[in-house]
């Protein structure tokens, strides 16, 4: 009996020492699973992470961008900088201004000067003079002056046409000598800027009885940034002004080639008289 009881007792101890066993593995693989799940979740998070940061990285570059410009503008000395961009802006007004101007004024006459040919051919000199003051431009006011002394004489016609051709030119022209202006006063805003720079920097050493680049480094930084400023704002400003004269030269050509056309035009029409 007593050898029965202590092989029960034995078999119970194992039995027990074995569902211990099971449960505690069971624990670790639910224990190693939750760790995984974790693990997994963790991972996808950070495969996510980039996704959702890359957009404000991008909008904080283009904020940093803008704050730096807007950094160096006060860090040149905003008084001056304020006055620069002043120029800029009036400059390109006047530049804005005299392009929508030349534009409107750049017109093909070719088709005017035909029905003018044609008008005086038939001797209708009013149709001629209709013509003209249809078509809007420079060239055809030109014209228009012209047949309005084209019964005085082929002299009077070219006194006019000389006349108010260069009324025309003139108007042409208007305004660019303000471009200019802006054109050189903002590279000299910048060096008035260099000046009162280095006058700070000079101030700064005086006031710390020291030349340690650290006590020169701001004037100079106010002296350097005018100046790249006022440089810059003087090439926008000189690009506009050449593509300006270089238009006010093509029309001031095509004015000319229709003088010679209609001055041809009215000898011929002398001569039919």
């Amino acid at each position: 009996m007593k050898k029965v009881f202590a092989i029960i007792a034995l078999m119970g101890v194992f039995t027990f020492g074995m569902t211990q066993t099971m449960s505690a593995q069971d624990e670790e693989t639910v224990d190693t699973a939750a760790v995984e799940q974790v693990d997994s979740a963790a991972a996808v998070e950070e495969a996510e992470e980039p996704e959702e940061v890359a957009v404000p990285e991008a909008t904080e570059e283009e904020v940093g961008m803008y704050k730096t410009l807007k950094t160096k503008f006060i860090e040149g000395d905003a008084g001056f900088m304020a006055i620069v961009a002043i120029a800029l802006i009036i400059g390109l007004a006047f530049c804005i201004e005299r392009i929508i101007y030349l534009a409107l004024a750049d017109v093909k006459t070719d088709k005017m000067l035909a029905e003018v040919e044609k008008a005086l051919d038939a001797k209708d000199v009013e149709k001629a003079k209709t013509a003209c003051r249809n078509t809007r431009g420079p060239i055809a006011s030109i014209c228009y002056q012209g047949l309005m002394r084209l019964e005085a004489g082929a002299d009077a016609v070219e006194k006019s046409v000389v006349a108010y051709g260069a009324v025309q030119a003139s108007n042409l022209e208007k305004g660019c000598s303000w471009i200019t202006l802006f054109i050189a006063m903002a590279p000299s805003l910048g060096f008035l800027g260099t000046v009162i720079g280095m006058v700070q920097a000079f101030d700064a050493i005086q006031t710390a009885g020291d030349i340690s680049p650290t006590v020169v480094a701001g004037g100079m930084k106010v002296a350097l940034l005018t100046t790249i400023f006022g440089i810059i704002v003087a090439l926008i400003l000189q690009v506009f002004y050449n593509y300006i004269l270089a238009k006010i030269e093509s029309i001031t050509a095509q004015m000319e080639d229709a003088t010679i056309s209609l001055l041809d035009l009215v000898a011929k029409y002398n001569l039919k008289k």
